[in-house]
């Protein structure tokens, strides 16, 4: 499957090798909780290669530096919940002076729509590069609306990033958002008959909070 330009798959042998031992079932919660924030940091030093700088001189011991720095760049990080929270230290180890927001989405368990119960974004949104959390992009529907309720708040510049994605999921978010660009460390194969990615690795809420 060919994907849009916002689309970007990472091949980084340390993100792979880091998501082979989450994949697997016997990875218990602590691990998979590293884990997680692990890869997301990997993929967080990546996606943020376009960040704007700008020069600066600085005094070291020896001498002045001709260096550079971030140039006026406002972060939100904004997991939809629950199990993109486990993706939030991940930024915030790179970034953190970020503000963190959150939206509550859960699945229709029959119709697997979500449902909107919670949203609290940062101040001063529309002047934020903002950074959607999910560890998983399976139907891409609660994707879809949260970037949507961001969207409706006032967020302009989005990033949506999970760590394993379906090709449904990426199809009905380029689709609704082509304006979005899009981070994942593997596109699996499909999802089933439940809205579950597959091979994927289970409900990721449940691996990270120990819950069944």
């Amino acid at each position: 499957m060919e994907y849009s330009n916002n689309v970007t798959v990472f091949d980084h042998p340390l993100i792979q090798h880091k998501l082979s031992i989450l994949r697997n079932v016997d990875t218990p919660s602590k691990q998979f909780r590293e884990l997680v924030e692990e890869i997301t940091m990997l993929m967080c030093y990546e996606s943020m290669r376009d960040l704007p700088l700008e020069d600066i001189d600085v005094k070291t011991p020896m001498g002045i530096a001709h260096s550079k720095h971030l140039k006026g760049v406002k972060l939100a990080v904004v997991p939809i919940l629950r199990a993109g929270i486990g993706m939030v230290d991940g930024v915030l180890n790179l970034v953190p002076a970020a503000r963190v927001g959150h939206i509550g989405l859960y699945r229709d368990e029959k119709t697997l729509e979500p449902h909107e119960y919670y949203c609290k974004l940062p101040k001063n949104i529309d002047k934020r590069l903002i950074i959607v959390t999910d560890p998983m992009l399976a139907t891409g529907g609660s994707a879809v609306d949260a970037i949507k309720l961001i969207k409706e708040r006032g967020g302009k510049h989005i990033k949506f990033m999970c760590i394993i994605a379906a090709p449904e999921g990426i199809k009905a978010l380029t689709e609704a958002h082509p304006d979005v660009e899009v981070y994942c460390a593997h596109v699996d194969d499909k999802l089933n008959e439940i809205g579950y990615i597959v091979p994927g690795l289970g409900d990721a809420g449940d691996r990270i909070f120990g819950t069944k």
